[in-house]
Formats: structure tokens, C-alpha cells, sequence
């Protein structure tokens, strides 16, 4: 052999090697799930729910005579009365699809409330075929946690982790029944942690890219050492299907839920009695705070362990227990977690000062205008432009509140309109004071600065609500 050709044979041999380097590194830099999904697939169950309703016969006006054949030149056979569908109306029978996961030996299965909502017979078909009737233990619809039981013994079961140690970009995957497709495979990362999603306060969300569409609801979430760190509940969709924002209960709070449903039958969760509202930059600077954070209270429920305990509406509650909160919606999420009855050290702010208030935190509950003639002076309308009317006493009885005067019409162009203020609000309190009357609240805003916002605390629709207010300099 020629010693170029040598040279090139060599210089050849190492370009393989190195790309077969390359290649075999490309590949242990990802995750592989195949050994994952072979050890958790015989945990994952999927879940198929039925229902009766009664639909009312869009004819029934004609008590189920033969339809005018005017209607059915115009409708056609849109809505046709079925066959023995006679008279007021019919039953229907709706199905519907989910997952769910094995989390005892003996038969006790975890799902998403809503997968099991309302339904007359629930089924779950396990991975070696069988199909059981399921028992419903109990479902929490704030959390989206229903815990299920099946009469078997020595199933399979998936073993939980501690989603408090999740961390973003960390590779999860998804086993579920997307469209009926059972125990379908999907793999992402975690996108952000403690996501809050409007109606859902008392869920910090994991979001996930991982491919969830219906079906997958109630189903597990893997960590890449098999153990379950959530429960696939919502997607964000614009279409009806998988957009890359998915939305997981972690599984802390999904096992804790599912605890006091097997033992008590019903969840029991921290309550302030509280009405709370974010905190806006305007309303930062009206209360003297250097950034908009924590939660406001706008009211309090009189009966209510804050009210009880020494909280007042204008608070702002910064910490729970020493962890901050950073906005409002983080409040309900700290409450939610301190066990019925405990105490808890509350920071508020309060008339520019923080303090600390220990409340006992209660037991969720179960259940949960003509004005007189007195006219504001001139210089608050002026200044604010609106016009305020006093407030009878039967008004005030009627609208639960001590004190406050009505807003009877409001400047499109003024101070008040930018800040919110509607005709038909009662105006409480104006800058940390209560407002008693016409003549007070003209008083009040004589003095009101003109370089900062000022807090507004307004009765609205039955609810107490603060609103950041500035006025121009005269």
C-alpha cells in the first residue's frame, strides 16, 4: 500500500470513530423512557365515565303532535324528535374518556375530578385488559382531584416523588389515553413551576411542552426516575388541541388531597375570610410601598377569622409565616395549606407600617339606588369630577356598610373615571379615612396631594373593592 493511501485509510478511520463519538454522546445527552414506561405502563389506567341526562324536545310546545310543516320546511329534520322521544323531552346517554393511576395495591386509583364529574358509571380498564366498575371515594373540585376504588387486590402501583424538588427545564414525560389511544407516550420539560391559572388559586401548576390533549386528563406525570411528580389536569388551547402549554397537579398537593378523601371523605383547607385584590403599581405608591406586591384586602367576611382575629379592609399582606407573598393569588395557595385551627404570623401593612398579626385560621365554609338630595361641594366635583349623594339609613342597612356616599354621575374626563370610579359605586373611604358623608369626602379630597395616588375603597355589585386614585395639581 502506498503511504498516501495509508495516510487517507487512517485519516478515514478516525472521522468514523469520532463521528460514532459524536453520535453515541448526541444520544446519552437525552433522556431514553423506554425502561420508564415498561416499569410505570401497568400503573396507568384509563378511564371511561357515562351519564343520563334529560334533553328537552325543542317541540315540546306542541305536545307531541306531528310538527307543523312549516317548522320542518325551515329546520328540516334539525331537530327531529327520536323515536320514542315522544312528550316533553328524552334521555341521552354522554360518555366520556380519561386516565388515572394506581396508587394502592388494593384497588384505589387517582384521576382528575372533572374526568369523573357527575358521571352514573365509571369504568377503568387496566393495562392487562380488564375492565372494573369503579367506585367514587370522593372529589375535590378546587384542586381537581377525584380518588377512585375498584374491588382487585395486588395491582400494579406507581410510586410517587416530591414535586417540591421539580426544577424548570427538568425532562418529565406523560402516559395517558389521548382520543381513547391508550397508554400513548409524550415527553417535554417542565416550563416554569407554581403556575397559577385563572378559577384555580389553590394549585401551584406545573407547566409543561409535554403533548396533552383530552384523554390525558387524570393521568401521570413522570420524572425520569419513573416516580409520579403530577396529574396532567388542563391545557392551554385556542384550537381544542395540544398548543405546548400544559398544565399538571403537582403530586404534594394531589396526594394530600387524596389522603383526606380516603380517610374523612371530604378536603379540609385553611380559610381567612378574606376578599382580596391585587396590588397595582398605582396602588403601591398610594399605600407608600416600593414595589406592587402581596395581596389587598377589599373586604372581610364579619364572621371570618381575619375580621375576628384583628385584619382590616386596606391591609396589605406581604408574608404568611415568613414566605412572601409576591401577588395575590399567591395568598389563597399559603392559606389553603395551614391545617384548619393552627395560627399563623401574618405581615401587614397597615397606615404605611408593617406589623404582625397571629391569626387562627379557620375551616373553608361549605357553602360560600335611590340617593337623597345632599349634593358634594363644588370642589370635589371639581376636583374629581363626580357628584356624590348621602347615603339613608336604610341604604346603608341594605347595603351592609356603616358608612359611604353614592356616586351619582361621573366626568368621562376626570380624575375619577381614569381611576375606575362608575356612577352608581358608594365611595367608603378615600386615603386611609373613612367617608361619613358629602360634606367629609369634599373635605377630604380639599386635601388630597397631587403628586402621588391615593387609595380608594368603593362598595360595587355587593363587594368591597380599592381602586388607586391621583388628581391633577389645581
Amino acid at each position: 500500500m502506498k503511504p498516501i493511501t495509508r495516510h487517507l485509510s487512517l485519516w478515514f478511520l478516525l472521522v468514523t470513530l469520532l463521528l460514532g463519538w459524536q453520535s453515541a454522546m448526541a444520544r446519552d445527552g437525552l433522556p431514553d423512557f423506554t425502561e420508564l414506561v415498561e416499569e410505570a405502563a401497568p400503573g396507568v389506567v384509563n378511564i371511561s365515565t357515562s351519564r343520563t341526562i334529560e334533553r328537552r324536545d325543542p317541540f315540546q310546545d306542541f305536545g307531541g303532535q306531528e310538527i307543523p310543516e312549516i317548522f320542518r320546511h325551515f329546520f328540516g329534520d334539525r331537530f327531529p324528535i327520536p323515536p320514542g322521544g315522544s312528550g316533553p323531552g328524552h334521555s341521552e346517554e354522554r360518555q366520556s374518556l380519561g386516565s388515572g393511576f394506581i396508587i394502592s395495591e388494593d384497588g384505589y386509583i387517582m384521576t382528575n375530578a372533572h374526568v369523573v364529574s357527575e358521571a352514573d358509571e365509571i369504568l377503568v380498564r387496566l393495562n392487562d385488559r380488564r375492565e372494573l366498575e369503579a367506585e367514587l371515594i370522593g372529589a375535590d373540585e378546587r384542586t381537581d382531584v377525584a380518588v377512585l376504588k375498584v374491588d382487585a387486590s395486588d395491582l400494579p402501583t406507581l410510586r410517587t416523588g416530591d414535586s417540591e424538588e421539580l426544577e424548570v427545564g427538568q425532562w418529565v414525560a406523560a402516559i395517558g389515553s389521548p382520543f381513547g389511544f391508550d397508554h400513548s407516550v409524550t415527553a417535554g420539560i417542565i416550563s416554569a413551576i407554581n403556575r397559577t391559572l385563572p378559577r384555580d388559586a389553590y394549585v401551584p401548576f406545573i407547566q409543561t411542552d409535554v403533548a396533552i390533549n383530552p384523554g390525558n386528563s387524570g393521568g401521570p406525570l413522570f420524572n425520569l426516575d419513573g416516580e409520579v411528580v403530577g396529574i396532567n389536569s388542563q391545557i392551554f388551547t385556542r384550537s381544542g388541541g395540544f398548543m405546548g402549554l400544559s398544565f399538571a397537579i403537582p403530586i404534594n398537593v394531589a396526594m394530600d388531597v387524596a389522603d383526606q378523601l380516603r380517610d374523612e371523605g371530604r378536603v379540609s383547607r385553611g380559610w381567612l375570610g378574606v376578599m382580596i385584590q391585587p396590588v397595582s403599581r398605582d396602588l403601591a405608591e398610594s399605600f407608600g410601598m416600593d414595589r406592587a406586591s402581596g395581596a389587598l384586602i377589599a373586604d372581610l367576611d364579619p364572621e371570618g377569622p381575619a375580621a375576628r382575629d384583628g385584619l382590616q379592609a386596606g391591609d396589605v399582606i406581604l408574608e404568611v409565616d415568613g414566605e412572601e407573598v409576591d401577588r395575590s393569588s399567591t395568598l389563597p395557595r399559603l392559606i389553603g395549606r395551614i391545617n384548619p385551627g393552627d395560627e399563623a404570623e401574618l405581615t401587614v401593612l397597615r397606615d404605611g407600617r408593617e406589623i404582625t398579626e397571629t391569626i387562627t385560621i379557620g375551616d373553608w365554609p361549605e357553602s360560600e339606588t335611590t340617593a337623597s338630595s345632599s349634593r358634594s361641594e363644588p370642589s370635589a366635583q371639581a376636583r374629581l369630577g363626580i357628584a356624590v349623594d348621602a347615603l339613608s339609613d336604610d341604604e346603608r342597612e341594605r347595603l351592609g356598610i356603616d358608612a359611604g356616599v353614592m356616586v351619582t354621575d361621573v366626568d368621562p374626563r376626570g380624575a375619577a373615571a381614569a381611576a375606575g370610579i362608575r356612577p352608581g359605586d358608594v365611595i367608603v373611604g378615600l386615603d386611609h379615612r373613612l367617608v361619613e358623608s358629602p360634606e367629609q369626602l369634599a373635605e377630604l379630597v380639599g386635601s388630597l396631594p397631587s403628586d402621588r395616588a391615593v387609595p380608594v375603597r368603593l362598595y360595587r355589585d355587593g363587594r368591597s373593592l380599592f381602586v388607586a386614585l391621583r388628581v391633577e395639581q389645581e
